[in-house]
């Protein structure tokens, strides 16, 4: 709240005079006795009127008036006193008097400000002159934190300030509680002028912050592209990780903030051991992570591999995985640059009901799901096993073994018709022994009413597609084109690519066929999912920000 606008009148007649200029009627108020050290609301006095107004006459008065030597010093309620008020708002010769008065040019408010902090500032270069003059601490504190007077030009980018506070011996490598300098600011905030000139007085560019982060990563992470410029020009080494696990480097920053213009400047100049190296992390995760299409893609294309190391900082095997978080262009920019589909990403789809997706994964050669993986797979595929047209018919056309799928816990959970589907891709007379024990568990199942047929002896003509469909791998039998140029008739063919099934259980050509994968396609990733994304409680980068 402004008191001053709220309580004008409850100022002293002393204080209303001192706030007028009015020098005649002040030296009338002391003469009748007035005091000159009553406090209004906000424990301004007299004092405190004609340094903030620059009433330099009124300010003599009342000194040579003053009840005693500390009324010089008086504070407000902040702490602030005379000098601090005449220093914050320029007025030379309100600070001249106070100064050859004997005030004190490093009294510190309740908030350790200095007289020479709040003259930068408010960029006051005479007051600053004056009150270095009368031996103000160039390095004094703005406040608990340590950020002092250069700290402050740097941040409000008063060039010239600035130079004359290196001219004068302010401390250039000066740090505030956060381990920050003059120099990190600027690169912070993007003052490139101020930046140029610390530089060019000898500051140290490489530095590292209390948490190791550096000008050039601060200077990424914000998007400052002309200071990441500038710092690389001069040297600064884009290849010094800026985390205590050692994975962090500007290039992270800028690719997840989505400074395409500064990944750029970073690439040519970044070791690429970061996009491979087992203990580190590729900028992929991080342009993923970030959601950057743009930077994703430059990456991809200046070398960065699709196929990045495992990431335990974002808890995902792969980019891919990552990817199924922030959408749909991520995971397409990556098949365009031939990332090898793991069998987890199979079970990432059904997990997020992305149906297109899943059966565009077959068509691109992922791995089928292995016996290694099918705990976690086939928990996918019960969440999935309401559409189960959409897409178990795609995995077991492309070869997929389906007695992998036969588990108590796919058995127990799924209803008749995608069971009974399954078992149409068996020899339901010669399962092993382990799932005719499942299937026959009076606990029953959701599936243990069968269909008639499954009662009976496979024909032989069932018996003959599994065993020709046996010997061709999982590479031919994605292709319906394959096995439409065997020599057979079109009839065997169909036969060979189970049309009969198909239009028995209803599944339709489209519910087939990879179709475009649009964004209304790609349903929001389900929640309660495991170990297929950074954990919502991880937070990668390191965002620096100053006190």
């Amino acid at each position: 709240m402004d008191f001053m606008e709220a309580y004008s009148d409850r100022c002293s007649a002393v204080g209303r005079a001192a706030r007028e200029g009015n020098a005649k009627r002040l030296r009338k108020l002391i003469k009748q006795g007035y005091s000159v050290d009553v406090p209004d609301n906000r424990g301004w006095m007299a004092i405190h009127e004609a340094a903030f107004h620059n009433t330099s006459e009124c300010l003599k008065l009342l000194i040579c008036a003053a009840p005693s030597d500390n009324y010089i010093r008086s504070k407000t309620f902040e702490g602030t006193c005379p000098l601090h008020l005449s220093a914050s708002r320029g007025n030379l010769e309100c600070v001249a008097v106070l100064l050859e008065s004997g005030a004190d040019p490093n009294e510190l408010t309740n908030d350790a400000t200095t007289p020479l902090f709040l003259a930068v500032e408010n960029g006051h270069a005479v007051v600053i002159n004056l009150l270095l003059q009368h031996g103000a601490n160039i390095n004094g504190s703005h406040c608990w934190s340590e950020w002092n007077s250069l700290h402050q030009a740097a941040f409000q980018r008063y060039p010239e300030i600035l130079k004359l506070l290196l001219d004068k011996g302010a401390d250039k490598e000066s740090v505030d509680d956060f381990g920050i300098t003059p120099l990190f600011v600027a690169a912070q905030y993007g003052k490139l002028e101020c930046l140029r000139i610390l530089i060019s007085y000898g500051a140290n560019f490489n530095c590292q912050a209390k948490d190791r982060a550096t000008p050039l990563f601060i200077a990424a992470q914000e998007g400052n592209d002309e200071c990441v410029e500038l710092l690389l020009s001069k040297g600064a080494d884009p290849n010094l990780y800026c985390n205590e696990e050692e994975w962090q480097l500007p290039i992270h920053a800028a690719a997840q903030m989505g400074h395409s213009n500064i990944l750029c400047l970073l690439i040519p100049v970044t070791d690429g051991l970061c996009g491979s190296a087992e203990s580190k992390v590729s900028p992929v995760y991080s342009a993923v992570y970030g959601g950057h299409e743009d930077c994703l893609e430059l990456l991809l294309k200046e070398g960065y591999s699709p196929d990045a190391q495992a990431c335990p900082i974002f808890a995902c095997r792969s980019p891919m995985s990552l990817a199924f978080q922030k959408g749909t262009g991520l995971i397409l920019i990556l098949l365009k640059y031939g990332i090898t589909l793991l069998e987890t990403d199979l079970g990432l789809c059904l997990r997020d009901g992305r149906f297109s997706l899943f059966q565009r994964f077959l068509k691109q050669g992922c791995k089928l799901p292995g016996r290694e993986h099918m705990a976690e797979f086939t928990k996918d595929a019960v969440i999935a096993e309401g559409q189960y047209k959409d897409w178990l018919p795609s995995l077991l056309l492309a070869g997929f073994n389906p007695v992998y799928l036969l588990t108590e816990s796919w058995v127990c959970s799924v209803k008749s018709d995608a069971h009974h589907f399954l078992l149409e891709f068996t020899n339901w007379k010669r399962l092993p022994w382990d799932v005719e024990q499942i299937l026959s568990d009076p606990k029953g199942t959701a599936t243990s009413v069968t269909h008639s047929h499954f009662g009976c002896i496979p024909p032989l003509s069932h018996l003959c597609r599994l065993e020709i469909r046996s010997l061709l791998t999982s590479d031919h039998l994605r292709s319906d084109q394959f096995i439409r140029q065997l020599p057979l008739p079109a009839c065997l063919q169909d036969f060979l690519l189970y049309s009969d099934v198909l239009r028995r259980y209803a599944v339709s050509e489209s519910q087939l066929r990879l179709g475009e994968v649009h964004e209304e396609d790609m349903p929001t990733r389900l929640s309660g999912s495991e170990d297929t994304g950074r954990r919502e409680n991880v937070e990668p980068m390191q965002s620096h920000q100053s006190a």
